[in-house]
């Protein structure tokens, strides 16, 4: 049985870290490291490397193992790490996860392949043959607006049953199915329960939810942290303020341009204007915004409550 390095279930702000680039081959290491530190003094609870914001799928094999190896470096075992191992081939997940291990990540997370789209049978299937062969903890990664198919909340507790799945992270945006997913597994306190869209991450860890990971911490840690300790002491009128700065960023930042490319184009050009990362390239087939809404999200900032580079709230 594989024991986890950190305490379950793992709770708290878990940003989803952008992955800094200066083209399609080369990983800007001296952004990652300022990122990272940045992330640790916000006062986070994890580090997730290559999910959905840190643009896995547009990387090369070699690009994703460095970006493991040179997180978990910068990271020294401060923080949880997790790393995702999402791909079309077992092969390659089961490949990628035993780079993670031995870098020293703390944990795996897995979306399902995500070009044939599976039945939920042969979803369960799927993880049954993929955990045992994984030398970490495992998080289920429920992504269905970009592989096609959702986790039913049965099969969440079917793939579970073996221990060494230790949590769920959800981006469906759906907060009744977050719930459903939560009430199934209700029968394993040390399994977490994580929310993606950090839009509703306060209403699910008032609801019961074990954190967020929440892709606009990767510029305001401390606000995304403010927001859950809120949300854990049950504290509505502390959380109230924190949600309508939370709102008012996902408003702004990540609705300038007409695709769904947007958020990820946003943020990493809101991180390249706070002198976070030197450069806000995105993986093809993306492309970086223009002056124009460059322009735009200097003005998003710009009317956001910061000083001296610090967020006020």
């Amino acid at each position: 049985m594989i024991t986890p390095s950190f305490k379950t279930p793992l709770s708290g702000i878990i940003p989803p870290l952008v992955t800094p680039l200066k083209d399609n081959e080369t990983l800007d290491i001296e952004s990652l490291e300022r990122l990272i530190e940045h992330l640790i003094a916000g006062g986070v609870h994890g580090l997730f490397v290559l999910g959905t914001t840190g643009e896995e799928q547009s990387l090369s094999y070699d690009v994703r193992k460095q970006m493991i190896r040179e997180s978990c470096r910068i990271n020294r075992g401060r923080l949880p790490l997790l790393a995702c191992i999402t791909d079309t081939s077992i092969v390659e997940s089961i490949k990628l996860a035993r780079v993670a291990a031995d870098c020293g990540a703390d944990g795996v997370v897995s979306a399902p392949p995500y070009y044939f789209a599976t039945g939920q049978p042969e979803l369960a299937q799927f993880y049954e043959e993929l955990v045992p062969q994984l030398p970490l903890p495992v998080f289920l990664y429920n992504m269905p607006s970009h592989v096609k198919v959702s986790f039913a909340p049965d099969t969440v507790r079917r793939i579970a049953q073996n221990p060494q799945v230790v949590g769920f992270k959800d981006s469906s945006a759906n907060a009744v199915y977050f719930q459903s997913v939560m009430y199934k597994m209700q029968h394993r306190p040390d399994f977490a329960m994580l929310v993606g869209p950090e839009e509703i991450t306060g209403e699910c860890v008032l609801l019961g939810g074990d954190g967020g990971i929440n892709g606009g911490a990767n510029m305001f840690p401390e606000l995304y942290v403010a927001m859950y300790d809120a949300a854990q002491e049950r504290n509505i009128d502390k959380m109230l303020p924190l949600q309508q700065l939370i709102m008012q960023i996902s408003t702004s930042i990540y609705t300038v341009g007409k695709h769904g490319s947007s958020y990820l184009k946003g943020l990493k050009c809101a991180l390249s204007l706070l002198g976070i990362i030197n450069d806000d390239f995105v993986a093809s087939p993306f492309y970086k915004f223009e002056a124009p809404e460059r322009e735009k999200i200097r003005q998003a900032l710009d009317a956001l409550p910061i000083k001296n580079g610090k967020l006020k709230f």
